[in-house]
C-alpha cells in the first residue's frame, strides 16, 4: 500500500454496510478499519503501524452523510471535513463545520473524517474541543447489530472504551439554535496542527455557556466554573452582546487559569515555582482564543 512501509496489510476488505464493516473485524481480530486514512497511512509510512489486514470504511454510505433526529443532528462517522465546511452544515452546526475548515490544507479536509477525528483523538484534533462543547455522543455499532450510545467525552477520556469488533457509527449533536465559534492557534502561517483550540457555543434555553479547550491537554478540557460564571452575567432575555469588554477579557483569563493551572505550592512552605516560559505563551494564547471565541459568539 505504500513504498515507505517495508510490512504492508496483505488483506483488505471493503464491506458495503456497517454490520458488515463490524462482522470483518470480527473474523480478523488483527485487522484495523480505515476511512479517510489521514492518521493511519502516517503511521504506517513511519513505522509505528503495521497492520496484517485493513478493513476500508469508503463504501459504507450509511456513515458518509448526517440527518434531523429529535432536536438533534445524527452526523455519520464518515463525513468528511469537507463536507461539514459547506454552507448548509455551517448553517446546522457553526463551530463544527469552523473546524473542519481549519482542519489543514485540502487534501487532508477532503480526506479525514469526523469518526477518525474522533478515534485517533489526537490532542490537536479540531473537531474534538467542539464535540466536547457541544455534549455530543457516539452510537457504536457492535456485532450482531448491536448499537451503544455514550458521551464523547467519555470515549476521549478513557473512561468507556471501544470493545474488540466495535466501529464508532455516528455522531448525535444537539441543535442549539444560538451561535457557536471556534478558533485555534498554529506554530506558523497558514493550516496547521493546533497549539491550542477554543470552542464556545451558547445554550439559551439552558442560559448557559459551553467551553472547551483543545490540544493543550490529552484530551478536550471544560473550564466548568468559568462557564457558570460568565453564564450569569448574560442578559438572556435582552442584548447577549451587551457584555462588558472587560467580563470577556476576564473569562478569558479564568478559562486559561483553568486549564493551565499554577504549579502547586511546595509542601514546605518555600517559594512557589513560577510557570515555566513556554506555559506562560501557552495560557496567554488560551485567554485570547477563549475571549475572542466568546466575543463571536456573544456578536
Amino acid at each position: 500500500m505504500t513504498t515507505h512501509a517495508p510490512q504492508a496489510a496483505h488483506t483488505v476488505t471493503l464491506p458495503g454496510t456497517l454490520d458488515e464493516a463490524v462482522a470483518a473485524l470480527a473474523a480478523m481480530p488483527a485487522a484495523v478499519p480505515v476511512a479517510g486514512g489521514t492518521d493511519l497511512m502516517a503511521a504506517v509510512n513511519s513505522g509505528l503501524l503495521r497492520p496484517a489486514a485493513l478493513v476500508g470504511l469508503g463504501r459504507i454510505t450509511e456513515i458518509r452523510g448526517w440527518r434531523y433526529l429529535d432536536g438533534h443532528a445524527l452526523l455519520g462517522a464518515g463525513l468528511s471535513h469537507a463536507r461539514m465546511g459547506r454552507p448548509d452544515f455551517a448553517a446546522l452546526i457553526p463551530a463544527l463545520a469552523a473546524a473542519a475548515r481549519a482542519a489543514g490544507p485540502p487534501q487532508i479536509r477532503n480526506a479525514g473524517t469526523l469518526g477518525g477525528n474522533i478515534v485517533t483523538a489526537a490532542p490537536s484534533g479540531d473537531a474534538l474541543p467542539v464535540l466536547a462543547a457541544l455534549e455530543a455522543t457516539v452510537i457504536i455499532a457492535g456485532p450482531e447489530g448491536a448499537r451503544r450510545e455514550i458521551p464523547v467525552s467519555h470515549l476521549l477520556a478513557g473512561v468507556e472504551m471501544l470493545r474488540p469488533g466495535e466501529l464508532v457509527g455516528f455522531v448525535r449533536v444537539p441543535i442549539l439554535h444560538a451561535p457557536q465559534a471556534f478558533l485555534k492557534a498554529t506554530g506558523r502561517t497558514g493550516p496547521g496542527r493546533s497549539t491550542a483550540s477554543c470552542a464556545v457555543v451558547l445554550d439559551p434555553a439552558r442560559r448557559g455557556v459551553r467551553c472547551a479547550v483543545g490540544a493543550v491537554a490529552p484530551m478536550p478540557l471544560r473550564p466548568l466554573e468559568a462557564e457558570r460564571w460568565v453564564a450569569s452575567l448574560i442578559d438572556w432575555d435582552g442584548d447577549r452582546g451587551r457584555l462588558d469588554p472587560q467580563v470577556t477579557a476576564a473569562f478569558g483569563e479564568y478559562v486559561a487559569a483553568a486549564c493551565i493551572p499554577d504549579p502547586a505550592p511546595p509542601a514546605d512552605g518555600s517559594e512557589p515555582v513560577p510557570l515555566p516560559p513556554a506555559a506562560v505563551h501557552l495560557r496567554r494564547t488560551v485567554a485570547a482564543l477563549a475571549r475572542r471565541a466568546l466575543g463571536r459568539a456573544l456578536a
